[in-house]
């Protein structure tokens, strides 16, 4: 393999795989990159064996090949040339030779043949989506997943077509965050749950305007954004059946600023449990009452007004969770459906259904 580009053209699809390019591997290969030129294209691809990233771009290839390079030495090299200028890559036996203006590198490698690659996913299903729109629905909902929990299929995000509906919902059992688009076109019904790296994977990838194409297979889904092509393993697990968590009518409505209540539950947080994050809630009509306290004896209390007419009510949250919930929602309003203080409260713009923030309460 031999190739000349300039530095740029070689260092945007590096810094787009890098994501998945572990520092510590059980396979000294999946610390390498695969780059593959031909027809006048390079593409670079990385993976953990969980999610796989290619990124291509047009080089000038004087000798088609393929090799793989250790991924973060190459990136600080190329960071650290200077812009603009033109860079060759050759291959020699068991090394990759870097040129650039007075500067050589050479670079260890592997053999390409054992850089697991997934070719075909065996698509079921194929969607149109617009960026931003998938974009929105990982931004509203990411928070609420898992992380290392044994109920693994909890440690990712379900996402569901239904007829015109794409939903993405996630849960770490204790909150809940739902939020749903609207599709141009209908598809079939379909759920799968994809992995928390690979959603945070996505996320930093979906930046742009335009569409993307999401193929959906029975055991991997990728979707391909511009120049770059994302593919990433599915988790094999029944997640739970979300709607009987979401409460379909809470007695008691709230209602009030969404941004005078954040700072006010961020005030009242400073002096809650540093591991549980226990305030409490009183409600009656027009005011609401938090308060938090701590082991060391240490009480916070903030009072905010709010449009409620109903009975008084006591109930505990985790603070953090509501905190997610009320940032994650964009509107100047927001409404806090409750029952009783033993059952989970809804968060959500008021009259709005395509975001739901579930949260359970706590005992203080």
């Amino acid at each position: 393999m031999k190739i000349t580009a300039a530095r740029e053209d070689i260092l945007g699809p590096l810094q787009s795989v890098i994501g998945v390019v572990e520092r510590r591997q059980t396979m000294p290969i999946l610390a390498n990159v695969l780059l593959a030129a031909r027809e006048n294209r390079l593409s670079i691809t990385g993976t953990d064996l969980e999610v796989e990233l290619v990124a291509s771009h047009g080089v000038s290839v004087q000798q088609p090949g393929e090799a793989t390079i250790p991924g973060r030495k190459l990136l600080e090299i190329f960071r650290a040339l200077p812009e603009g200028c033109s860079v060759t890559l050759a291959t020699d036996g068991e090394r990759v030779t870097l040129r650039a203006g007075r500067s050589r590198f050479t670079l260890s490698s592997l053999p390409s043949s054992e850089f697991p690659v997934v070719e075909e996913i065996g698509a079921q299903q194929q969607l149109t989506v617009p960026q931003s729109a998938l974009r929105q629905l990982i931004d509203k909902t990411h928070f609420s997943m898992a992380q290392q929990d044994v109920r693994y299929y909890l440690n990712g995000m379900l996402l569901e077509t239904d007829g015109n509906v794409l939903r993405a919902v996630a849960t770490d059992g204790h909150r809940l965050a739902l939020c749903e688009k609207t599709l141009e076109s209908a598809a079939k019904p379909s759920q799968v749950i994809v992995p928390r790296k690979g959603v945070l994977e996505l996320q930093r990838l979906l930046g742009g305007e335009g569409t993307l194409e999401l193929s959906i297979g029975t055991n991997h889904i990728r979707a391909t954004i511009g120049e770059i092509r994302f593919t990433s393993k599915l988790i094999d697990g029944r997640f739970p059946e979300y709607g009987r968590v979401v409460p379909a009518n809470p007695t008691k409505r709230v209602e009030g600023d969404r941004e005078l209540l954040r700072q006010s539950f961020q005030r009242t947080a400073i002096l809650s449990n540093e591991k549980y994050r226990g305030i409490r809630l009183s409600v009656r009509p027009g005011l609401l009452t938090i308060q938090a306290h701590n082991p060391e004896q240490e009480e916070a209390e903030d009072q905010v007004e709010i449009g409620y007419q109903g009975e008084e009510l006591e109930i505990g949250f985790n603070v953090t969770y509501l905190l997610d919930a009320l940032t994650a929602l964009d509107s100047e309003r927001v409404e806090i459906g409750l029952s009783d203080p033993n059952s989970s409260c809804l968060v959500r713009a008021p009259g709005a259904t395509d975001a739901k923030y579930v949260v359970m309460p706590m005992r203080l």
